[in-house]
């Protein structure tokens, strides 16, 4: 059975004196690695928390970040990450909320540790992960390696319980998505050949080690035994010199992360010359943005990967070939992963026909097995063992998927359906704009209208005017925004990159009691 800590072992067998880890002048190998997990795992189970127990990680990106994500299965106990960008309350709710045992932590949410720590019953250990000096109040990850001898890897494996991953919580409480060991496992193997990954890449993590699409990576890294080079966050000027300085050849980037990097004023004198392929995905990838990386990077090899959380997380691919020969086929999310089956589906349950929107609908072994206590929100997402994701797409008739928005996302104006994402691209064409956010505000005759929020780019001016104008003949009529506002500051994002649009509609639906009309 596939149970996912023995993919340290695997590593650590086919690449005993290989790196597995690099973070700032620490180097770790394979070998040390699973010696330390081992280790770790141990000290872990001294604390009488007991398999199938919940133990949650809130910390920043490092070494130490990967070792405790595959030493807490591998004593059989469940993993929560914690987003790092939440506020106090809301790490509150997801611990109260999986019944957390233990909460591993770094330097940087020392404080956080110490408040949550008596403010909830069944937390009963704190673990420091940092290199400082332990607080009285934790015990110290590092003598627990110390400390112990290597345990034996649990026997939890398949479609046991691995982690619960929290939603970004943009709507509502947030959920927490429960995946196995199998559905983990599955989602990189499906992934592989599109990771293209091998003993000898070494791939950067700068997205948050927390997020799903960053474990993705972690998991195809993993399975090649391949090595790991961490940044604490992301940061484009880091990022750059860390592909540089560690001869960096893979990395997963969300598409903010893209356009931070390819604005940034060092982009086109990098050195990327290692660099064989990005991975992107997480949010929707705006023409302009992809077209300004092709030609500033035209020697790295991009692809796109579609999924969420519910789906461990990818579902889809678009291929590096796709890339290369461009075309219509850069605005698809691809075609299903080996282990991934999609339907189109439309509102009576049936198939959609080809080119024609509908929810997307996935599934195979890498489909979560539910939120956890939340047996009414899973029943709506989970039917027959599809995963309805929220999103609404069509097939072409080559079985590459085109995503057309959120269904929660789309606005209705005047009865029609307007998808965000394809306004949003629209506008972001305007050498002006630098960002934009598409939201549907109320209007008394058409119900909803279509408003873009912009960003300008530094020195550059546009009026409401000359934004809508740049649109037409680019997007039909009815989708042209009806008003434009300006912001200074950057929009909103979530701990995932992408953009909170429930944030941007509440001035505008203030007083309503529906965020719709």
């Amino acid at each position: 059975m596939i149970a996912l800590p023995t993919l340290i072992s695997r590593a650590a067998r086919h690449n005993p004196s290989g790196l597995a880890t690099r973070f700032g002048d620490r180097d770790t190998t394979w070998t040390a690695l699973e010696a330390r997990v081992s280790r770790l795992a141990a000290g872990l189970l001294s604390l009488s928390v007991a398999p199938g127990e919940r133990v949650a990680l809130l910390s920043l990106n490092s070494d130490r970040f990967y070792e405790a994500m595959f030493a807490i299965p591998w004593a059989g106990q469940v993993l929560v990450p914690l987003n790092t960008r939440w506020a106090q309350g809301e790490n509150h709710y997801a611990l109260a909320d999986c019944g957390a045992r233990a909460l591993v932590f770094d330097d940087h949410f020392r404080q956080q540790a110490e408040a949550l720590l008596p403010t909830l019953k069944q937390l009963e250990h704190a673990v420091y992960l940092g290199d400082g000096n332990c607080p009285p109040w934790a015990v110290s990850a590092e003598g627990l390696i110390h400390g112990h001898g290597p345990a034996a890897v649990s026997g939890r494996s398949g479609d046991d319980l691995l982690g619960i991953f929290y939603t970004g919580g943009t709507t509502g409480f947030p959920k927490g998505v429960m995946q196995s060991h199998r559905a983990l496992w599955a989602s990189a193997v499906g992934a592989m050949p599109d990771y293209h990954m091998n003993r000898d890449s070494v791939f950067l993590h700068s997205a948050p080690m927390f997020h799903m699409a960053d474990l993705a990576g972690s998991m195809s890294a993993t399975l090649a035994a391949a090595c790991n080079v961490i940044l604490p966050a992301f940061d484009p000027g880091q990022v750059l010199r860390a592909v540089a300085d560690k001869g960096v050849t893979h990395a997963l980037l969300v598409p903010a992360m893209i356009k931070m990097l390819i604005n940034h004023p060092e982009a086109a004198t990098a050195d990327v010359s290692s660099l064989r392929r990005v991975l992107y995905g997480a949010s929707p990838m705006p023409a302009e943005v992809l077209k300004k990386c092709l030609e500033t990077w035209p020697g790295v090899g991009l692809a796109q990967a579609y999924g969420q959380t519910e789906l461990a997380p990818i579902a889809t691919t678009l291929s590096v070939a796709d890339h290369i020969e461009g075309g219509v086929k850069l605005k698809s999310a691809g075609r299903p992963t080996s282990v991934s089956e999609v339907r189109i589906v439309a509102e009576d349950g049936s198939d959609c026909p080809l080119g024609v929107t509908g929810e997307i609908a996935v599934r195979g072994p890498h489909t979560m097995l539910g939120y956890w206590n939340k047996p009414e929100e899973t029943a709506k997402a989970l039917r027959d063992g599809w995963v309805f994701t929220g999103d609404a797409g069509y097939f072409d008739g080559e079985g590459y998927l085109f995503i057309a928005d959120r269904v929660k996302d789309m606005i209705i104006s005047g009865g029609e359906n307007v998808y965000t994402t394809e306004v949003e691209n629209a506008v972001i064409g305007h050498p002006a704009v630098q960002d934009v956010a598409v939201i549907g505000i109320p209007h008394p005759d058409w119900g909803e209208a279509v408003h873009a929020i912009v960003v300008l780019r530094p020195g550059h001016s546009a009026t409401e005017e000359e934004v809508i104008n740049h649109c037409r003949g680019r997007i039909a009529g009815y989708k042209l925004p009806k008003s434009v506002s300006f912001r200074s500051e950057p929009l909103p994002l979530s701990g995932a990159g992408k953009v909170l649009k429930t944030e941007l509609r509440k001035p505008f639906w203030a007083g309503w009691e529906r965020q719709v009309n």
